[in-house]
């Protein structure tokens, strides 16, 4: 069985699942001036900035293969900006400028892109402890350990499922997925279906099962943008001017309402884009209640008391950052990273790229990463060789 992928002039071709791109040997101990981890879209534009600035580096990555976190998602998945806002820095997605890519399309540019830029991804290698040792760092992986002077941590905070405690309580007659489980209606029992969360993933996902299963949905009331994505002013005000401009360019954290936003924005859910309310109503999506409390005799009991007969459950309640890994005192109260646009001066040579507002409201997006990269990469490659210079001076 073959995927299909690009080349590196662009045009489509076939590549063998799994190939792995370096391997790590087992129990060794290998040194280099950076270790990027993650191969998703924040690492691999990392890796194409340090590449372009002569830094020795490797890309760490769990997956079988590059694209994975997208490959793995449902089947029907398409990304809600077109081509021409879903490319790394140095190569074009090679697809129609207008096309909303599926999710099996964007995972093959990443890993086409890897290719093309000879990118050093490590895959299979799961990072299981980063730690300061000698003045550097240590990266404690599956494949044995890594020595480096910099870091770069280049992962989304969506590596762990957000599920209820209460969701064990379920009867077991009751078919339960996490929506990162989800593929498509066929896993799903005949009956009812609940779905949990009315984030985009819960909208889009009801959409889909509304077509064969009679669904309910437990939400509370999102925000949503006011015009289709693939319409004409979808194009030019939400994709032209607010995200390419405004997300880019205003909502920065060097400006003052870029600032003031920005606490509200990171913990804000995403309004619904592509399927809103009224197109669930359409589509016969039953409202009971705003959220799941309880599990009374096997059944999920909604936020009205109102126990819900239901044959399937799907939690699109989404995820949890996983950062336990991370044997350093980098974190606040909350449990998440303090940096200074993806700087973290408690730990000099450590580095974040790819959050949320990282520095500014496109930071985590395909489109803005890349910014981001080659402004991080700028200091490393400044650290890196800064002992050579040094010496030459001596």
């Amino acid at each position: 069985m073959f995927d299909r992928s690009f080349d590196t002039q662009g045009t489509a071709r076939f590549v063998e699942p799994g190939t792995a791109f370096m391997e790590l040997q087992g129990g060794s101990s290998e040194r280099y001036d950076v270790v990027v981890i993650g191969g998703g879209q924040a690492g691999l534009s990392v890796g194409y900035h340090l590449k372009q600035r002569g830094v020795r580096f490797a890309i760490l990555d769990s997956s079988e293969r590059i694209g994975d976190a997208w490959r793995k998602r449902w089947d029907s998945l398409k990304l809600f900006s077109p081509a021409w806002l879903d490319s790394l820095d140095g190569w074009p997605m090679p697809l129609p400028r207008n096309t909303f890519p599926t999710k099996d399309e964007m995972a093959d540019y990443l890993e086409a892109y890897a290719r093309r830029f000879e990118l050093p991804v490590r895959l299979g290698t799961q990072v299981l402890r980063v730690s300061r040792r000698d003045g550097g760092f240590s990266i404690e992986t599956s494949r044995g350990t890594v020595r480096a002077q910099q870091v770069v941590i280049a992962m989304a905070s969506f590596q762990h499922k957000k599920v209820p405690a209460f969701a064990s309580e379920l009867s077991p007659s009751i078919k339960q997925l996490h929506s990162s489980e989800y593929k498509n209606p066929a896993q799903l029992q005949d009956g009812r279906v609940l779905v949990v969360g009315l984030g985009n993933s819960g909208a889009e996902i009801a959409h889909e099962l509304s077509r064969t299963h009679e669904v309910m949905m437990t939400a509370k009331q999102s925000a949503e943008v006011p015009f289709k994505n693939d319409s004409f002013l979808g194009r030019w005000i939400l994709l032209g001017l607010l995200m390419r401009f405004v997300f880019h360019r205003v909502l920065t954290i060097r400006t003052k309402i870029g600032r003031k936003a920005r606490p509200n924005m990171i913990r804000t859910a995403t309004p619904l884009i592509r399927t809103r309310a009224r197109d669930l109503e359409r589509d016969g999506v039953e409202r009971a209640g705003t959220r799941i409390v309880a599990i009374a005799k096997g059944l999920p009991v909604n936020d009205e008391g109102r126990a819900l007969d239901v044959r399937n459950v799907l939690w699109c309640t989404g995820y949890e950052g996983a950062r336990s890994w991370i044997d350093l005192p980098i974190f606040d109260e909350d449990g998440q990273p303090r940096h200074e646009a993806g700087v973290v001066t408690e730990a000099p040579g450590l580095y974040f790229v790819g959050l949320p507002f990282l520095y500014a409201m496109s930071s985590a997006m395909v489109h803005g990463v890349g910014r981001d990269a080659a402004r991080i990469s700028d200091l490393i490659a400044a650290a890196a060789h800064a002992p050579a210079l040094a010496a030459a001076h001596a």
